[in-house]
């Protein structure tokens, strides 16, 4: 199995088959090229005094498993608060883009109960593995991540609550930041909450949003994730992420639904 998501070779970062999604064996799950994105914004200047509030993915094309070249800058400077932008290519065409909201650290001194943290679910130990969605190949985001499941299942339909770790870092030679371990677990909201058969019909995600009110601790990233599609064809995938210590966040995806 290879030892990262990512390969670093030169300006580039070639993806490895841990990237792999479950609908094309050819085509990367959003989750790695996320981190990898947040992973670029986190090598601006001054990172170490933002935090990142708000980060959108927009998923333009398929990402194939091959060298992506990355990119960022500062769109909207600012001593407080930042917009700052990523994009992934191939070399001729952006496939992916990030946009990100970063707030200066700032520690304030709130009344008494205002900052209450919400409990959090059972823990990974708590949990059970489930049967990936079936696929051909032997490695791909499947194989690395590790899953822990409180409720629900990529195979059952209806809500679910999971836990998810990195076996592998995002880039040979790296330790994955907290962010990083974040946007890799938080696109799987719709693939674990459906309550579709995937067999019948398609509920992809265009976009993934995610707020974070802090950064998690530690290894496990949970999320407690609830699909709802429309006759439209249209749907919405929210998700509330945790860590071991309780609520972080929450992400949406927005989705196309329709029949194969």
């Amino acid at each position: 199995m290879p030892g990262a998501f990512y390969e670093p070779d030169g300006d580039v970062y070639v993806a490895t088959e841990l990237t792999r999604g479950p609908w094309d064996p050819g085509a990367q799950h959003a989750g790695p090229p996320s981190a990898l994105l947040a992973r670029e914004i986190e090598l601006l200047p001054d990172a170490e005094l933002f935090q990142v509030g708000r980060i959108t993915l927009e998923i333009l094309r398929p990402i194939p498993i091959a060298p992506a070249h990355l990119s960022a800058r500062v769109l909207r400077p600012g001593r407080r608060v930042q917009l700052v932008e990523a994009e992934l290519s191939d070399g001729e065409q952006v496939l992916m883009r990030a946009t990100a909201w970063r707030i200066q650290i700032a520690p304030v001194e709130l009344p008494l109960g205002a900052a209450a943290a919400l409990e959090p679910p059972p823990g990974p130990d708590q949990g059970s593995s489930e049967d990936f969605f079936p696929t051909d190949q032997e490695h791909g985001y499947h194989s690395a991540m590790e899953v822990s499941f409180i409720e629900g299942g990529f195979m059952r339909p209806g809500p679910a609550t999971a836990w998810l770790r990195m076996r592998q870092p995002l880039v040979a030679g790296e330790e994955p930041t907290p962010l990083q371990r974040v946007l890799v677990a938080a696109d799987v909201g719709n693939g674990i909450s459906a309550p579709l058969d995937y067999r019948r019909f398609m509920f992809l995600n265009v976009e993934l949003t995610v707020h974070l009110e802090r950064m998690p601790a530690g290894e496990w990233i949970c999320v407690d994730a609830r699909t709802l599609p429309r006759p439209s064809g249209i749907g919405i995938a929210e998700s509330v992420l945790s860590d071991e210590q309780g609520r972080i966040g929450r992400a949406a995806q927005t989705l196309v639904v329709s029949e194969r």
